[in-house]
């Protein structure tokens, strides 16, 4: 079903006030291609039949499946390789370097956040790197928070399995053999990784400070989808809910410069990363903050 200028129109800043997702008039494709099967197996007419209906539904569902349908799931294991020997060489040793050296009691905290976790690929990946460096987690805190806006892929990305086309992408046989079973015609991720990561459903554009405190926050390839003023608040809030030395990692492709000052790009090998005022023990940036309660209920 072609969908009308008008349409686009509408439907693009309903989906913009819904998930910060900036769609404009050349993306008719898109909202064929993701919106017309829902709008066949509704049973509605247009395009903007589907609009009305989703604003007039108390419930959401309809608003939630709109946005799991609209919002990419492009992801895969291991993507881009780069961010995951960056942690695994730099930014993990340095982290429990710095924790060792600050002589905080008890097990030294690592908490991650996947901002966009998508399927859940991207946190898995992390959770192996974890395994392979450290070893027995028992001595450290580790904490891995994984969010999206679709509820569909948390849903995916929690259950831990996936197909044969999901797995052949970016995941090395060896790691297969070592971190998944087999389960019919899926490949259902070991329960020792599984159990380092919860998973929630969280829309980036509303406020997420009670999610604690994070060591080190991935955020890659989400706010491509944002517009400019858009991505200077993601950003500026997710400084506000990382440690003074915390890391940040964005999308190969994306950039912070001249978005958001405060943060300072650093290069390791063909990696970057970004702290907040230069990060570091030590250095200047914002104030520890050591609760991260209601993180993990």
């Amino acid at each position: 079903m072609t969908i009308q200028a008008d349409e686009i129109k509408v439907l693009s800043q309903y989906i913009h006030s819904l998930s910060g997702i900036s769609l404009d008039a050349g993306k008719a494709y898109l909202f064929e291609s993701r919106l017309g099967p829902l709008l066949r197996e509704t049973g509605l007419s247009s395009y903007s039949e589907l609009y009305f209906k989703a604003k007039s539904d108390l419930t959401k569902s309809l608003a939630r499946r709109i946005i799991d349908a609209i919002s990419t799931g492009e992801t895969s294991f291991f993507r881009d390789t780069s961010p995951f020997e960056l942690l695994r060489h730099k930014i993990i040793p340095d982290l429990i370097d710095a924790r060792t050296l600050s002589g905080r009691p008890g097990p030294i905290p690592i908490r991650i956040w996947s901002a966009a976790c998508s399927t859940g690929q991207e946190i898995y990946s992390v959770a192996i790197v974890l395994k392979e460096l450290l070893g027995d987690t028992s001595r450290y805190a580790v904490r891995l928070l994984a969010t999206d806006i679709s509820d569909q892929a948390v849903a995916q990305a929690s259950r831990g399995s996936f197909n044969a086309v999901e797995i052949e992408r970016g995941l090395p046989k060896d790691k297969l053999a070592r971190y998944f079973i087999p389960e019919g015609n899926q490949w259902k991720i070991r329960d020792e990784i599984r159990a380092m990561a919860t998973f929630r459903t969280l829309n980036l554009m509303e406020d997420f400070r009670g999610l604690g405190t994070f060591d080190i926050v991935l955020c890659r390839n989400v706010a491509i989808y944002f517009n400019e003023d858009d991505r200077k608040s993601l950003f500026n809030r997710i400084g506000t809910v990382m440690e003074k030395d915390g890391y940040l990692i964005i999308g190969s492709t994306e950039s912070l410069t001249g978005i958001c000052t405060q943060y300072e790009s650093k290069r390791y090998l063909r990696s970057v990363y970004y702290q907040v005022g230069g990060g570091g023990p030590g250095g200047p940036g914002l104030p520890f903050q050591a609760s991260t309660a209601g993180l993990f209920k």
